[in-house]
């Protein structure tokens, strides 16, 4: 038998199409009498409507669309389970896919997902030219999350990135260090701010900053790490996220060096990879489900017409200090 479909479920509870479709949707033009009688033939089928199917029946989404730069950092899971969270609680579902943090296939992932017709979109550390933003934004409203926009119908939720790189700055001078390395975050989403943050903050302490271009990967912090023990080494390290400082971490003990005995290292997300007991690593706390729920708050609320200014959401970070910072020697 194949998938249990609308008409059989009118069949076997012996009401109209029509009336099924509506309980459905949870329309209170229905007698709790039929509504029951119709669950009750959905249940004892196995009936599920399509989502993508009912959007188009109804004329109204209540899927909303997300694309994930890169699922391979830990930090887009837990943001994505705050969007999830506060979707299902306002009644939509999700549509999931990533872009591989390469602007072609962001395009690719972001076509896609409109052909859904999506309600809205979250894109996730999106590299994407503005230009595609902008006119995703025309067919759907869409929110950044670690991204910045000036359009007035793109939505955003960002941390403040320069106020974290200096509080990581600041930590690390207050332990005695002078020679501080930045490995930065390339062209990935608020690197440049992380970067200026970084910058700023070793003015602030009349140090010598001191930038290895990189990316938002474990392999970069390890390439990273190898590029430094070329010259000079520094007492300590500040990453551009977790992966870049698990990636340091590895390359120093490598090396031969502990850390943080030799150097140390803070990283940037506080994803659950940074708690792990074997890693302990200090790094600045970015919000991640909150991040997702104001993505999907914004979103919703763009959909219900609650709101047509944009919302600008800067959210403070915060320093989580753990094992692999310490005083130099």
């Amino acid at each position: 038998m194949g998938r249990p479909t609308i008409e059989d479920v009118a069949a076997r509870a012996g009401v109209s199409r029509a009336l099924v479709s509506l309980v459905m949707r949870g329309s209170p033009k229905v007698s709790d009498q039929r509504r029951a009688a119709v669950l009750k033939a959905a249940e004892e089928l196995g009936y599920s409507p399509h989502a993508m199917a009912r959007s188009l029946a109804s004329r109204t989404s209540h899927v909303l669309g997300v694309m994930v730069s890169d699922l391979h950092n830990p930090f887009w899971a837990e943001v994505v389970d705050g969007v999830d969270s506060y979707a299902r609680s306002a009644g939509f579902e999700l549509v999931i896919n990533t872009g591989g943090r390469r602007p072609t296939r962001e395009r690719q992932a972001l076509t896609g997902l409109l052909s859904f017709r999506p309600a809205g979109i979250a894109l996730l550390g999106p590299v994407l030219p503005a230009a595609s933003i902008a006119a995703a934004a025309v067919h759907t409203p869409v929110v950044l999350v670690s991204r910045s926009s000036r359009q007035p119908s793109v939505d955003t939720v960002n941390d403040d990135g320069q106020a974290g790189s200096g509080m990581a700055v600041d930590h690390l001078v207050s332990l005695g260090h002078k020679e501080i390395a930045h490995i930065d975050g390339g062209g990935g989403s608020q690197a440049a701010p992380r970067r200026t943050g970084y910058l700023a903050a070793m003015r602030r302490h009349g140090l010598t900053p001191r930038v290895v271009r990189g990316e938002y990967t474990e392999a970069a912090g390890t390439r990273a790490i190898r590029d430094l023990l070329a010259s000079a080494p520094p007492t300590a390290v500040m990453a551009a996220n977790d992966l870049n400082a698990v990636g340091a971490i590895s390359a120093l003990e490598a090396a031969g060096l502990a850390v943080p005995a030799d150097v140390s290292v803070v990283g940037y997300d506080n994803t659950w990879l940074a708690a792990l007991r074997h890693v302990s690593l200090t790094t600045i706390d970015q919000p991640r489900a909150e991040m997702g729920r104001l993505a999907a708050e914004a979103l919703v609320q763009r959909v219900r017409g609650e709101r047509k200014d944009p919302a600008r959401h800067l959210l403070r970070p915060r320093l989580v200090i753990r094992a692999t910072t310490d005083a130099p020697r």
